[in-house]
């Protein structure tokens, strides 16, 4: 795996990745950036949500769990002085589903957070790491 991440002009910067992809970042306007994107930190952060949502409803589904919908919320504390690491993150579930069993939902989050999430077993080094989740009514869809 690998990237190439290019400074741009005053606090921006494109990341290029291996696979392809680009992606923006800057930093905000009283550190002399335009705030035109995500900070580099706001992305690891993101980076985990998209890494243990994949794990999730992989898991889910190789269970033969009806998924229709499903979202983390990440919330993080970084430390005052440098480096800010981050101190402490919890992800918040929300999924939903048709007769979501409630058991496999909460191993499937176990299973990510202690076995297959990369990213959030990574930044645990740092980070006092929580979990929550619910299952919530599936939303109708009108045509």
């Amino acid at each position: 795996m690998e990237c190439t991440v290019r400074w741009v002009t005053a606090k921006t910067f494109l990341g290029e990745t291996g696979s392809g992809h680009t992606v923006v970042m800057d930093g905000p306007v009283e550190a002399g950036g335009r705030n035109l994107a995500p900070r580099p930190m706001e992305m690891l952060l993101a980076g985990a949500g998209g890494c243990t949502l994949f794990d999730v409803v992989a898991i889910l589904e190789k269970g033969r769990q009806q998924v229709t919908d499903c979202a983390v919320h990440v919330s993080a504390e970084r430390a005052e002085t440098d480096p800010k690491v981050f101190t402490r993150i919890h992800f918040h579930y929300t999924l939903a589903g048709k007769g979501l069993d409630p058991n496999k939902v909460k191993r499937a989050i176990e299973l990510s957070a202690e076995k297959y999430c990369s990213a959030s077993i990574m930044l645990g080094k740092t980070a006092t790491i929580t979990h929550t989740w619910e299952i919530v009514a599936a939303k109708e869809h009108s045509a």
